[in-house]
Parts: C-alpha cells; structure tokens; sequence
C-alpha cells in the first residue's frame, strides 16, 4: 500500500476492492486486509465515504436494474471509475478526482447522459450523489413505485382530511377562493397535530388535491348551487354483488309502452312486472296486469320457485293449437306441421286472460 490513503469502495464475498486516491482501483483479499502489519484504519472525510451496497431484494426486477445503472454512474463521479472495473484501470480524464473537482466531473457526467439520449442536469446528478453517499445503492431506487397510491394521489392522509373538513365548511358559507381554502386547511393541520408537524405539499399538489375533493361540489363556484348539491339526499340505489344464483333478487314494475286489447275489448296499456336473478342476469319471472297489484309479488315468486312444467295447464296453455297462428292453414302447406301441433311454442304478443295474464 506504500502509505497510499485508500477508501473501501466495495466488498465483494471475500475480497475488498480499494479505491486510491490517484483513482487507481484494486482488489485486495479481506484476509491479507486484516492481517497486514501497514494497514491502519483512519478516519476520513464523510463526505468521500462512499456506502457499501445494499440488497435490492423484492424489488422489481426493472426498479433494481435502474438503481444498479444509476449507481455505475455516480460511482465514477465519486471515484474515476464505475464499480467493478478491472484492476489499474484508469480514470477518464474528465473523471480524474486528482485533477478535477467534484462540481466538475458532476457536470461532465450530465453531458455525458445527455449526450446519450438521458436528459439530466448537473444538479439532478449532486442530489443522486449525495443521496449515494448517505444509503448507498437504495437511495438510487425510485421509491415512487413502491408506494400505494390512494384515490388522492401521494398526498398525505392527514392534509386529505382537513382539506375535506375545509371544504365542509364552506358548503353553507359565502363562497372562497382556493387561498382560503389552503389557508384553512393549515389552520386545522395545526390545530389537530400541532405546528409545523405536517407540512402542506406545493401548491400545485393542492390545487390537483382540491379538484379532487370538491369535483362536483361547486365550492369555489355558486353558492347557491353548492348549498342546493349539500341538501340533496344520497341516491335509493347502490350495487349488491351476487355469486350464486337466487342470492339476489330484484323485482321492479315499470309501464310497457304497448298498446294491448283486454279481455272486455278495450285498447288500453299494462304494466309489466318482472324478477331478476342478480348473479345470472335471467328473467326468472314476470306478467303483465293493466294496474299492478300487491298479489302480484306472491304470483311472481310462485312462478320463479315453480318449474314450468309442473304448473297447472302449462303444457296446453302453450300449444300451437291455442296460439294465435294459422296452424289448421299450415297443415295443408306443409304435412310436417302434423306433427307439431302439440308442440309447445312461445306466444309472443297477444292480449290478456280472464286473469289478466298474458
């Protein structure tokens, strides 16, 4: 070692790999290391202390590649030269430490990335450096992606809820700005943690965090409006989920925008009314009544527990021979229809029976 100060760069299983400070690089075994009568352990600048590596273990594999790469590059800015080079490499001349300051070789580093294709600046480059110098290779990860993202982007949760307490109260009051609004919710940050405990984010982070709070909510529009949207009561109807059939089930009558003839001859217009299987999407029962009745709840849940063939006149009710089409002139046509006469069919139209079902 010849009383040349050497930093410790990387450790790599069982040997150590030295840095000097002529930017040459070597490799040393860990047990020459500590056994060596010349090696002495001194204390150097914290600032030229370069971390050892740090596991990137259950990252993405994308995440980790990014880090490694960016840690090749700030290695040589620090060093002279990237991490693992080969022994008695030497350092490019815009990244020699013994002739070119730190502020230099950052800056040269930064055309060096922007001339391949990698927009970066001299400062973006210092501020990865120094984050290398105090966490190693983890403070190269982008720890954005490791981060959950609410329906409020990144913002903190505790500035999310006194926003939406601020703008709770401006709902019955004259209408604010969003300085107000800001200025608020500071107010109620610091009377809820304390001063200075949460720190508000920019101001472009408020202003994409109020439009999502007061999205609909007119509340920095008219205060007529927005008092009007506050009054007006939630909505009867949510979602229900449904995995199996006969869970759910809807039953709902609306007007059939149909004239029919009724049994005693009069044009008139029915209501239809109907069950739905929520899970299944299938119609398991409805009829037709010109008013809706009470009793037609119990009908259609008979039906829908009921198999149609085992309901009374099911099979008669649905012959051709009771349909409305001209079966007996089919007859002639076609001897086929010979045989189906008996079938069933679906009726499709047609007016109503003396129940008043279809």
């Amino acid at each position: 070692m010849a009383g040349t100060l050497h930093t410790v760069i990387a450790v790599l299983g069982t040997d150590v790999r030295l840095a000097g400070t002529d930017g040459v690089v070597t490799d040393m075994a860990l047990v020459e290391l500590q056994t060596a009568e010349d090696v002495e352990v001194v204390t150097g600048s914290s600032r030229l202390a370069v971390p050892s590596s740090t596991p990137l273990d259950g990252l993405p594999e994308a995440v980790a590649a990014e880090a490694l790469w960016w840690e090749r590059h700030i290695v040589e800015v620090l060093r002279g030269v990237p991490p693992h080079a080969p022994a008695g490499t030497r350092p490019k001349p815009e990244y020699d430490p013994a002739t070119v300051s730190l502020t230099r070789r950052e800056q040269a580093k930064a055309a060096e990335l922007v001339a391949a294709g990698r927009p970066v600046t001299a400062s973006a480059i210092a501020k990865r450096r120094r984050r290398y110098e105090a966490r190693g290779v983890v403070g190269m990860v982008d720890h954005r992606v490791d981060k959950p993202v609410s329906p409020h982007g990144r913002a903190d949760p505790a500035v999310v809820e006194a926003m939406r307490k601020a703008i709770e109260e401006a709902t019955q009051s004259s209408s604010r700005t969003a300085s107000h609004l800001f200025w608020r919710t500071e107010q109620i940050l610091e009377a809820t943690h304390g001063r200075g405990v949460v720190e508000l984010p920019s101001q472009r982070s408020l202003y994409r965090l109020l439009d999502k709070l007061s999205a609909g909510k007119h509340t920095t529009g008219s205060a007529r409006t927005r008092r009007s949207l506050a009054a007006r009561p939630d909505g009867p109807f949510g979602e229900a989920d449904a995995w199996a059939p006969g869970e759910v089930m809807q039953m709902d009558s609306t007007p059939l925008d149909v004239l029919v003839r009724l049994d005693d001859g009069v044009v008139g217009r029915v209501d239809l009314t109907g069950v739905i299987d929520v899970a299944t999407r299938t119609v398991t029962a409805a009829v037709l009544r010109p008013t809706t009745k009470s009793v037609d709840a119990s009908v259609l849940l008979a039906r829908t527990v009921t198999p149609e063939p085992m309901r009374p006149g099911w099979a008669q009710a649905l012959a051709m021979s009771r349909s409305a089409l001209p079966w007996q002139r089919l007859l002639d046509i076609d001897a086929r229809m010979e045989h189906a006469v008996a079938d069933r069919v679906a009726v499709i139209g047609g007016g109503l029976d003396a129940d008043g079902e279809a």
